[in-house]
């Protein structure tokens, strides 16, 4: 009998505890893990985006964490690229791979494939990009929100990159964004079992506080200083990183940042929450719930394909 191959994949908010959680799958299993949060993928930002710890990193081997430069162009179609390219490597030698972040699009890019988007008339590009410097991002937020309210439920408002993209996609075609996104599945050489991890709103809300407290004790400050030159390039249009340019130039207060990224990052969280919930093959479990738990729910979706 050929052996089949299994992507085991932990999705859930942001700092609820993937991180660990997949750790404790990957030695279980005896594999290695892929991270798929689009915002580990730059080396010039760690503390910011919740990097593994060297224990982390070194208890399974991990892929595409600083893997790139905040100025290399590295788009979801890569990741998707990469990732199965990776995961062709990895099953030469396990029948196991591990894939956990919170970046919902890069997961389904490797789940199901990237679908092929239009190309876009340079007019619409210029124009879309001549409103934004004239009127700000509330262009365009509203003007997305009008033309494609299901992705502007799930996309990072705050980051004008991705909203541009969306909506010239929409001016484009005529139609929303969220219609070109994974309509044709692509045929995989794996199964996936999708983990999910949740717990009340208000507790995935402390740890979120918390989180970012410790980011701001570990340094997070001089991180987002020593990148201040940079402070346009588009992976830097993120959560931490942002406020805080606007703190050092004296357009938040100290406090007022502090709590922006707070609230910010609780806005993410509940967008992640909202677009893993799509995926009626995740299983849900407590944050807290026992590995073997978990495991013994891995083992059953594995005794199931082999019937």
């Amino acid at each position: 009998m050929i052996s089949k191959k299994y992507l085991i994949v932990i999705v859930g908010p942001t700092a609820i505890g993937k991180t660990s959680k997949a750790i404790e799958v990957a030695q279980n299993y005896n594999c290695e893990i892929l991270s798929c949060d689009s915002r580990q993928f730059y080396k010039e930002m760690s503390i910011g985006t919740a990097v593994p710890s060297k224990e982390e990193l070194s208890a399974v081997k991990h892929h595409f964490i600083h893997n790139k430069s905040i100025g290399d162009k590295y788009t979801v179609g890569d990741f998707e690229r990469d990732a199965i390219q990776k995961l062709d490597l990895l099953y030469a030698t396990s029948d196991f791979a591990v894939m956990v972040g919170g970046s919902g699009l890069y997961v389904e890019a490797v789940l199901f494939g990237m679908d092929e988007f239009p190309e876009i008339d340079p007019s619409i590009r210029v124009e879309i990009q001549n409103n934004y410097q004239n009127l700000g991002i509330t262009y365009l937020q509203e003007n997305l929100q009008k033309l494609d309210a299901d992705q502007f439920e799930v996309i990072e408002k705050g980051n004008p990159q991705r909203l541009m993209r969306a909506l010239e996609v929409c001016l484009q075609t005529g139609k929303p964004y969220s219609s070109f996104l994974t309509k044709n599945t692509k045929k995989r050489n794996f199964i996936p079992i999708i983990i999910g991890l949740e717990a009340d709103r208000s507790l995935i809300y402390e740890r979120i506080n918390r989180r970012v407290d410790i980011m701001i004790e570990d340094g997070l400050l001089a991180e987002v200083k020593s990148l201040q030159n940079f402070k346009e390039i588009n992976a830097l249009q993120t959560v931490g990183y942002k406020e805080l340019f606007a703190f050092l130039t004296d357009e938040y207060s100290w406090d007022f940042a502090v709590e922006t990224i707070k609230r910010n990052t609780r806005r993410y969280a509940k967008r992640q929450l909202t677009w893993f919930k799509k995926n009626e093959y995740t299983k849900w479990f407590n944050y807290n719930e026992s590995s073997k738990t978990i495991f013994d729910y891995i083992d059953s979706k594995k005794t199931e394909t082999e019937i």
